[in-house]
C-alpha cells in the first residue's frame, strides 16, 4: 500500500524541513511548497492525503487557499500557523479546516494529529453500500427508521426532507456545503423558495439536536456561502 502523502505550504525553509523530517521518518511521504501557486500547479495532478496550510503566505491569503481546499480537494486540511487568537482558529474551522496547530510547534504532535485525521477519515468513510447509521457528538441517527438517539437514549424523529439535509451535511463532516451543492443534490428549482425550504429544514435539524440558535455548535452558517458541519462522524 502507497503510504499517505503529505503536502507541506510553508515559505519558511527551516520549517518545511523539520516537518518532512518528521512525517518521513514516520513513514509518510511529503512534498513541500514555499508558495501557494507552486501548490495549486500540483493540485491539478496530484490528490494530497493531508494538506498542511501556513496562513501567512507571501502570495495568496491563507483561508482563501483553504477555503478553495475545503471545496475542491478530497484532501484533510491542517492549519500550522502563528496567528494564535481565537477568532482566527474558528474562522480556519468554519472555513473547512480539519485541525488548526500554532507554531511554535513540536513535530511529534503535528505526526500524531496527522494520523488522527487519517484515521477519522477512514473511520467517517461509509462501507460499501448504503450506510444508515452514523454516530457524532453523542448523537445516533437511524436514516432507516428516521431517529435521532441521545446519549441518555432519548428518541427524536426527523422527516425524510429533515434526513436528506442531515445525510448530507454527516456525508461531508467539517467541509463547505454550498447552496449551489444541496440544490444540485437534493434536486429542486434553485431560488428563493429552495432557499427558504433549506432554510426550515436546516432550523428544524438544529432545534432537534439542541442547538443554541444564536450560536450553533454543529450546523454553522458560513453567511453567502452556505454550511459547515462541525461534527466528528462514525458510519457503521
Amino acid at each position: 500500500m502507497t503510504a499517505p502523502l503529505v503536502t507541506i505550504l510553508d515559505d519558511e525553509p527551516e520549517i518545511r524541513r523539520i516537518l518532512a523530517d518528521a512525517l518521513e521518518d514516520a513513514g509518510f511521504r511529503t512534498m513541500g511548497f514555499s508558495r501557494a501557486t507552486e501548490f495549486e500547479a500540483m493540485l491539478k495532478s496530484t490528490t494530497p492525503d493531508v494538506c498542511l496550510v501556513d496562513l501567512g503566505l507571501p502570495d495568496k491569503d491563507g483561508l482563501t487557499l483553504v477555503h478553495r481546499l475545503a471545496l475542491e480537494v478530497g484532501a484533510a486540511v491542517i492549519i500550522i500557523s502563528g496567528r494564535a487568537q481565537v477568532q482566527d482558529r474558528i474562522t480556519g474551522l468554519e472555513l473547512g479546516a480539519d485541525d488548526y496547530i500554532i507554531k511554535p510547534f513540536d513535530p511529534t504532535e503535528v505526526v500524531a494529529r496527522v494520523r488522527v485525521r487519517l484515521r477519522k477519515d477512514r473511520a467517517a468513510t461509509p462501507a460499501s453500500g448504503p450506510a444508515n447509521t452514523a454516530e457524532f457528538n453523542g448523537w445516533t441517527a437511524y436514516f432507516d427508521r428516521y431517529v435521532l438517539i441521545d446519549e441518555e437514549g432519548e428518541e427524536t424523529t426527523f422527516s425524510h426532507a429533515e434526513g436528506e439535509v442531515l445525510r448530507l451535511f454527516l456525508e461531508s463532516p467539517k467541509r463547505l456545503v454550498s447552496r449551489a451543492q444541496m440544490q444540485e443534490i437534493l434536486g429542486g428549482a434553485a431560488g428563493e423558495s429552495f432557499d427558504r425550504a433549506m432554510d426550515v429544514r436546516i432550523s428544524r435539524l438544529r432545534t432537534k439536536l439542541r442547538e443554541d440558535p444564536k450560536n450553533p455548535r454543529l450546523i454553522k452558517t458560513i453567511y453567502g456561502a452556505g454550511y459547515i458541519f462541525l461534527g466528528d462522524v462514525t458510519w457503521r
